[in-house]
């Protein structure tokens, strides 16, 4: 045989019983014709079982960046790694997109293929990418490559003790030049081997790259001979994803800054194959505090890396969104003001203004976003959040909740009609126990009265506050009528009937009306801080009222 006859020899038997053709390729995925502006966008994670926050947020980018210009968001399962493959991930990484509300146009939905860009599933498209690598080996810029473990182990040893750059390349790729008769001897023997592509490039040379966030960056070429090809027949990331955002006509992609030392490579393989680059935005991870530095959330340290975290303690998905779109542009607190009757899919995002450092976690702003959010819900609208999500994490609060509907509903209203300020009381679900409790008989008697929560200097008039307060009490008084009583207990236990009043003569005074409030409030709920007490009062009804009012003052005896 000569050596083109060796050459098909060698790719007849590596592929054997592949019948694809590139042209058919071509035909299959025509280029998608879109107008001027329009983008492609697509969110790729592997199926691993762990989905990160940051899986979200990227995915949250890609979804506004695309559907803002009126484009296409689609979903493509990385799955070419079946080491960290675990069963069901696919369907996790839809449920999770679907729960915070990242609408997807196509890829694998609920076990179904949507588009007609399809499979969508990496392992699923093995033929298209072997179409690739027989083209390359046939074209002579990729080779088979019979290296063991130990001989990389050794050759990277080497390399490191000569000071060299690291990796399988140039002089070092021990099979670049092997003859196609050894190529053949090995393959005759089984041996195992993978694809490597044959690197024309020189590190000592530069590239100039413009990235959509960082601007212009300074790379050397990429001489390294990739694996593109492993020994189970599916292709690395560095080769799958050329293949498919070209025939899946991926206008934009938005991934992590960890993969901008690879963007050479990618790119010569983009040119070797005569495909056209996507416009690349590597974002810097979201970041956390720890001591005096700043570091990524690592899955292995941060419990709040993980999305489960966030399901757990009951953040509502919308709070978290808000929270990311402000992460993405600072401007988004002041469109909000200004746009109060628009919803987040209004908000237009400008991914270039990202922080190229990257975002840094900020739990005290996650809360503002959720306690806001919560605050503007209805009454029915928090008792079916937190009978939804107690059903799975809190079985005790879900009890209350589903055997008081009612009186759950009566609780969650305090403070949350009319013009007046609403309560903020509650972040996340999983606070809604300790903020609600209280009310309950059952839960109110589990916990002891905090008696220290009463300056010593009212405690001693305690007693007989509330039993002027009892003497008085009127469950049908409106507020009006239920204020000047409590201001006349605080005036004849010298207490001003205001604050202003309090403050201009302090000396003449015990406290303020306030303090006598508190009493009651103690009491009643067991905190010295409440959300309105008069509607809490509404809320209990005349019985539940004296009943801990009578019951606290026998506690005081």
């Amino acid at each position: 045989m000569n050596d083109q006859e060796k050459l098909q020899y060698i790719v007849d038997y590596i592929f054997k019983g592949l019948k694809l053709t590139e042209q058919e390729i071509v035909d299959r995925y025509p280029e998608r014709n879109l107008p001027e502006g329009i983008k492609v966008t697509r969110f790729a994670p592997s199926p691993t079982g762990y989905i990160h926050i940051g899986n979200i947020y990227s995915g949250l980018i890609d979804e506004k960046m695309a559907h803002q210009s009126n484009g296409i968001f689609y979903l493509r399962i990385e799955d070419t790694d079946k080491k960290r493959e675990v069963d069901g991930g696919a369907e996790m990484i839809v449920k999770a997109l679907n729960r915070f509300g990242i609408k997807i146009d196509e890829g694998f939905l609920d076990g179904e293929t949507v588009g007609n860009y399809g499979p969508y599933i990496q392992s699923e498209r093995k033929n298209i990418y072997q179409v690739f690598v027989k083209k390359l080996l046939l074209e002579n810029k990729a080779y088979v490559c019979f290296a063991t473990s130990e001989e990389l182990e050794e050759i990277s040893k080497i390399q490191t003790e000569k000071n060299e750059l690291i990796g399988y390349r140039k002089e070092w790729a021990i099979w670049r030049n092997k003859s196609l008769d050894e190529v053949i001897e090995n393959l005759n023997q089984n041996k195992p081997f993978v694809i490597r592509y044959k690197s024309n490039g020189n590190f000592l040379n530069k590239i100039n790259f413009i990235d959509q966030i960082k601007g212009e960056v300074v790379l050397p070429e990429n001489e390294l001979d990739v694996v593109i090809m492993k020994a189970d027949g599916l292709p690395t990331y560095h080769f799958a994803h050329i293949i498919d955002d070209h025939f899946m006509w991926t206008t934009d992609v938005v991934r992590g800054d960890e993969w901008l030392p690879s963007v050479a490579m990618h790119l010569q393989l983009f040119e070797t194959l005569n495909f056209k680059a996507p416009r690349y935005f590597h974002m810097a991870p979201i970041e956390k505090m720890d001591g005096d530095s700043r570091r990524k959330l690592s899955k292995r340290k941060d419990p709040e890396a993980g999305i489960e975290f966030y399901y757990k303690a009951g953040y509502p998905v919308m709070a978290i969104k808000e929270y990311f779109l402000n992460l993405i542009n600072s401007n988004y607190e002041d469109w909000k003001l200004q746009n109060p009757d628009k919803g987040l899919e209004d908000f237009q995002i400008d991914i270039k203004k990202l922080k190229v450092s990257g975002s840094l976690f900020d739990y005290d702003k996650l809360n503002f976003f959720s306690r806001e959010y919560i605050s503007k819900l209805t009454a029915d609208g928090v008792y079916n959040f937190a009978l939804g999500w107690s059903k799975t994490y809190d079985e005790n609060l879900f009890n209350l909740l589903f055997k008081n509907k009612e009186y759950a509903h009566l609780i969650f209203n305090i403070e949350r009609e009319g013009e007046g300020k609403k309560r903020k009381d509650i972040c996340k679900w999983e606070d809604v126990y300790t903020e609600v409790c209280y009310f309950f008989d059952e839960e109110f008697i589990k916990q002891p009265i905090d008696f220290t929560l009463i300056s010593p200097v009212i405690f001693n008039d305690a007693k007989l506050m509330i039993n002027e307060f009892i003497k008085v009490f009127n469950i049908n008084d409106d507020l009006e009528t239920w204020f000047s009583k409590v201001k006349v207990i605080a005036k004849n236990f010298n207490y001003a009937e205001s604050m202003k009043e309090y403050k201009i003569n302090p000396g003449l005074y015990n406290g303020y009306v306030a303090d006598v409030a508190k009493v009651f409030r103690v009491a009643l709920t067991g905190k010295a801080q409440s959300p309105d007490l008069y509607q809490i009062i509404k809320t209990m009804g005349y019985q539940r009222v004296i009943d801990r009012l009578n019951n606290f003052i026998k506690l005081l005896n």
